[in-house]
């Protein structure tokens, strides 16, 4: 783990998505941040030391999703697999599909497996086994204004981790997608799909992979304006907790009860002409019941 010395700084944006609105200033306290995101190598221990079974590989119980294909409630996870062709940007469904057997030793559905993979992030995690391996190794799941801040490595403001510019002497800092998503993939980075933690330059608090290679869970339930902007000009939030709870459920789905949590970093599958999420600022939300082929996380231990 690495040291996070904390203080204030210019959560969010408002040159970007909706969500990220307002930008505003926030302090956290310091904390202890995983040098990297918990990989496939680390999983296994902790799955070796507990017998945790994760989300991806319990059936799911029909009572939660009325209205479901009965052949789908089955274990499984989402999984990318990426279309022959250019298709419609506004349905999700031309290049993700939930896929029965997909979990986190199985990351792309039954038959794929960790060969050669024990230093990638661990995928197909839903909030919970993330929760499950943080209190295991007696750490905590970052809050959002945590993430963020360590993220952005003391560059207060800038676009990315490593300043404003997307690449520096044409070279790629992170792992995240090149050409036309979701078709086209020319992995000018190297990779196609996650990498080897690590692969890409540290930020300026030595944390690798904060942005690109997976998205990462924060415990902060989403809601659209985030919760740690201040109700009052004058007022700095300290360490702030995004809820309630209440407000998280997608309201396009109003039949279906599930909270979703803020996820931050970004990607191997974000592109410039398609969420354009590998920044600091960048938050997305994922429903807690969800695990997919580019979703890790990483923990933090906050000094008592």
């Amino acid at each position: 783990m690495v040291w996070i010395p904390g203080g204030t700084f210019q959560m969010g944006s408002d040159k970007h998505y909706p969500e990220e609105r307002p930008l505003r200033r926030v302090s956290v306290d310091g904390f202890w941040m995983d040098r990297t995101p918990v990989t496939n190598v680390l999983f296994q221990t902790f799955i070796a030391e507990t017998g945790h079974v994760t989300f991806a590989e319990i059936p799911p119980n029909p009572a939660d999703y009325p209205g479901a294909i009965k052949e789908l409630l089955a274990p499984g996870g989402l999984v990318f697999i990426k279309p022959a062709q250019p298709v419609d940007l506004r349905d999700i469904r031309n290049w993700w599909h939930f896929v029965l057997g997909a979990d986190w030793r199985h990351p792309r559905g039954r038959g794929s497996n960790l060969a050669g993979l024990d230093e990638h992030p661990v995928v197909q995690i839903a909030y919970s086994d993330a929760e499950a391996y943080a209190k295991w190794a007696g750490k905590s799941v970052p809050t959002e204004a945590e993430w963020e801040f360590a993220a952005r490595g003391g560059l207060d403001g800038a676009e990315y981790t490593w300043g404003d510019q997307l690449t520096i002497d044409g070279k790629h800092m992170a792992n995240f997608w090149q050409g036309e998503f979701p078709w086209q993939n020319l992995a000018e980075d190297g990779f196609e799909a996650t990498s080897p933690v690590g692969s890409f330059p540290p930020n300026g608090y030595g944390l690798v992979d904060v942005i690109g290679n997976v998205w990462e869970w924060t415990t902060d339930w989403y809601t659209a304006r985030s919760s740690s902007a201040p109700a009052k000009a004058c007022c700095t939030p300290r360490n702030p907790r995004g809820g309630p709870e209440s407000e998280s459920y997608d309201p396009n789905q109003p039949h279906i009860r599930i909270p979703r949590k803020v996820i931050k970093g970004g990607s191997h599958l974000c592109a410039p002409n398609y969420c354009r999420r590998y920044r600091p600022a960048a938050r997305f939300p994922e429903p807690i019941d969800t695990s997919t082929s580019h979703l890790g996380f990483r923990c933090i231990v906050r000094p008592s």
